[in-house]
């Protein structure tokens, strides 16, 4: 688990899993795949295996160790709905977030429909708890079903990441989401982010009332470009209840 990360809307990253293969044109030039492959074939670095998909056992019970409450990432270096991930290892991970209930936990995808389908069988007889947020990954318009699948999960807290965004999206059904969060693509060679895709996005959040975030306009030097949009930062978030750890002992922070 990273305790730290540069990603501006969540506190931590978990990586139960590691490694993918692309779905869509937002993978192209997957930021993941690009880390992980530079230490292909270094002997006891975690990623030896590149970024060929492993499940890592080690790590399933990670968040049950940190005792402060976090934002926590789920798989910023995989996908958790990923063909080749068994479901048996998939309920392992939704046991630990539903245990580690301090934590609120975002689970990003872009295989929306094996997301809904699991969800929809895990919970088919009570809620999904409220620290387990569900989302899709939209790079623009050819994959815009994917937020018909979010709908149609059952969820108390359903986002939408727009990153990298490559194209316009047009008009979004909002209903039933909870937040969004628009990024360009950042690093050598990454595709243009156009002005006027965002404040579409943005205008029609602000129209529904959805929770808008823009985390960058990216780039080869993001930094540079920063995240001002129409000279404001947009960190917008959902609501999100207040849930108090249990007492601990010889623990990590």
């Amino acid at each position: 688990m990273g305790a730290k990360t540069k990603i501006q809307w969540t506190d931590a990253t978990w990586n139960p899993i590691t490694g993918c293969t692309k779905i869509s044109a937002g993978c192209q030039n997957c930021y993941a795949e690009r880390f992980a492959e530079r230490f292909r074939g270094v002997k006891g670095h975690p990623f030896e295996s590149g970024f060929d998909l492993m499940l890592r056992h080690d790590r399933i019970q990670q968040p049950l160790l940190w005792r402060n409450s976090r934002m926590v990432f789920v798989n910023s270096m995989s996908d958790l709905f990923h063909k080749d991930v068994p479901e048996g290892y998939i309920e392992k991970v939704f046991d630990t977030m539903e245990k580690a209930f301090w934590h609120n936990f975002q689970v990003l995808t872009k295989r929306s429909d094996l997301m809904r389908d699991f969800v929809s069988k895990r919970y088919k007889m009570r809620n999904v708890p409220h620290n387990i947020w569900l989302g899709v990954s939209i790079e623009g318009r050819q994959v815009i079903s994917r937020v018909d699948h979010l709908r149609d999960t059952p969820a108390f807290i359903r986002f939408l990441s727009m990153e990298p965004l490559i194209g316009p999206v047009g008009n979004i059904n909002l209903n039933d989401i909870h937040w969004v969060i628009v990024g360009g693509e950042s690093g050598c060679g990454a595709r243009v982010m156009k002005h006027e895709w965002v404040t579409d996005i943005r205008d029609q959040c602000n129209n529904t009332g959805v929770a808008f975030f823009f985390k960058q306009w990216g780039g080869a030097q993001p930094k540079r470009n920063g995240r001002m949009l129409d000279g404001i930062e947009w960190s917008g978030f959902p609501a999100i209840p207040s849930v108090q750890p249990p007492l601990f002992s010889n623990t990590t922070s």
